[in-house]
């Protein structure tokens, strides 16, 4: 069950997603707020399992200066196959800060809440687990208020043996609008 529980998780994180964060108006360089978020859709369409996954991640930001920003992310991710299915929420706050608008560092603690069913033997789990994220990345300006993001971040509370994770890294790829 921890294989498949980290093939959806890498499915997510290996997936298309794309970061958005915008200010109230392009034009209005004046404003501090930033809004956005991540999604992302996997699965293993073809194999025996047919297992499919989905994950959205809002978040709303505020730029503390032009290079800091603080912030709060939620996310939501939604799993089902043939012998499993998964519901994850996670809340919490982050922390960026962009480094001559070319690399950033990423800081975010997430507590996640979930429910799992192994539909084979009908066994349910349900708990939560904390997430302390740290990370960064290179970014590309692209356009107007528009960068795209690469980079990942490992989760430094991750225990192998202890964790509904997989894994405690995750990669990402993204857009940001409005920086």
């Amino acid at each position: 069950m921890k294989k498949l529980l980290f093939l959806a998780i890498m499915s997510f994180a290996l997936s298309a997603q794309a970061q958005i964060g915008t200010s109230k108006n392009f034009s209005d360089s004046n404003s501090k707020w930033t809004f956005g978020g991540s999604a992302g859709l996997g699965g293993s369409f073809g194999s025996n399992n047919g297992g499919t996954s989905i994950y959205l991640s809002p978040r709303i930001g505020y730029k503390l200066t032009e290079s800091f920003e603080a912030g709060i992310v939620s996310n939501l991710t939604w799993t089902n196959s043939k012998y499993y299915s998964s519901n994850t929420i996670g809340v919490g706050p982050f922390l960026n800060y962009y480094v001559a608008r070319n690399f950033y560092l990423s800081g975010m603690f997430q507590e996640y809440f979930f429910n799992q069913k192994n539909k084979l033997n009908n066994l349910k789990y349900s708990g939560d687990e904390a997430a302390l994220y740290f990370g960064g990345g290179y970014m590309q300006r692209i356009g107007d208020h528009a960068y795209l993001q690469i980079g990942g971040m490992y989760n430094v509370l991750y225990k192998e043996d202890q964790s509904v994770f997989g894994s405690g890294f995750i990669p990402s790829l993204g857009v940001v609008f409005g920086l």
